[in-house]
């Protein structure tokens, strides 16, 4: 809870009656490594906090070798099928654990009272969104703007960890090439 408390001190400050409150909603789940726990089609009715772990957010498809990588998160962050959460329809997409995680989960049901009870959960949920929503266009302006070259040097440069976690073939989707090209880059680098 420490990691959590640390993260949302960061964004506003909270009462102890708040932080009561929005702890007694939170629930911790250990998710074994390379377990799916959210599967395509499925709502998801959790947005959680990353304790431990790496998250992988990915599309399925029928030949696992095609499946389309787009999202990590990492220890101190938050996961979720945030759209599906948002509009509690079917994600079109899937959550697995690469490594054995654990996550801090709130429901959509408590999320809700937490914003109507709490003074401090609009504020929090607000930052939180816009946090989740800075990530996912600096995403989009990387795909846009960079070579598969370059996004490979900046996730080295940003997070090297990552290299040692994830496997090459998740990167390589990720970065939008085949694991072919993915190893020539590397060669490169």
């Amino acid at each position: 809870m420490d990691q959590i408390k640390a993260y949302l001190d960061s964004i506003a400050e909270i009462s102890d009656s708040d932080w009561t409150f929005f702890t007694s909603r939170l629930k911790r789940r250990h998710i074994p490594k390379k377990c799916i726990f959210l599967k395509l089609g499925e709502i998801e009715h959790h947005i959680s906090f990353i304790e431990y772990g790496v998250v992988r957010l990915f599309i399925p498809k029928d030949d696992s070798e095609k499946e389309i990588t787009f999202g990590f998160s990492f220890k101190d962050q938050f996961i979720s099928a945030y759209d599906s959460f948002l509009t509690q329809n079917p994600s079109a997409y899937q959550l697995q654990a690469l490594t054995d995680t654990s996550i801090l989960s709130i429901t959509y049901e408590d999320l809700q009272d937490v914003y109507k009870t709490t003074q401090i959960g609009n504020l929090i949920g607000r930052l939180t969104a816009e946090r989740l929503f800075l990530l996912k266009s600096k995403r989009e302006q990387d795909l846009l703007n960079l070579t598969a070259e370059q996004l490979y040097i900046k996730i080295f440069k940003e997070r090297p960890e990552l290299l040692e976690v994830i496997p090459l073939k998740y990167i390589s989707s990720y970065i939008g090439v085949t694991a072919q090209a993915l190893s020539r880059i590397r060669k490169r680098v």
